[in-house]
């Protein structure tokens, strides 16, 4: 080293985490890519601050949750399954039924939450993310940023 002094990689603190809001229009995304673009920014790996073991990520907010788009034929195939912990609680929907149904946001964050680390700073990173089947958000008041995805 010599006369160089020596850098400690820095290590983010959960206080100096500055957290923005940020908006995603999903009409027409692909499900997927836009996970990944969403799961990222939960995560922080979008920030030079980004830590592992730290929540340094922004909330997103989804829109047009029911208008994304899934490629192939998983509209009809794709299957979700949920489990009511009783014998026989076994209930299966498809990706067309539950995007037509009420809880149209629970494909966007389904696939998210795949794409976040399954421990207790997963869940708390999943809770920054924000999903509305349709265009309209209570969130007006943080002053959310559009975000871009192509």
């Amino acid at each position: 080293m010599g006369a160089q002094a020596h850098l400690a990689t820095q290590s983010a603190k959960l206080a100096d985490v500055e957290r923005r809001w940020l908006v995603v229009d999903a009409k027409d995304l692909v499900l997927g890519r836009l996970a990944t673009r969403v799961a990222t920014i939960l995560r922080g790996k979008h920030k030079p601050t980004y830590t592992p073991h730290v929540d340094t990520g922004d909330f997103v907010i989804v829109i047009n949750a029911e208008k994304v788009k899934l490629t192939g034929r998983k509209r009809e195939l794709k299957t979700y399954y949920r489990h009511s912990g009783w014998a026989g609680g076994l209930k299966s929907i498809t990706a067309d039924k539950l995007l037509a149904g009420p809880y149209a946001d629970r494909v966007v964050r389904n696939a998210v939450r795949g794409m976040i680390p399954k421990n207790a700073l997963g869940r708390k990173m999943l809770s920054k993310l924000k999903v509305y089947a349709g265009p309209d958000h209570p969130h007006a008041a943080q002053k959310p940023e559009e975000l871009v995805l192509d």
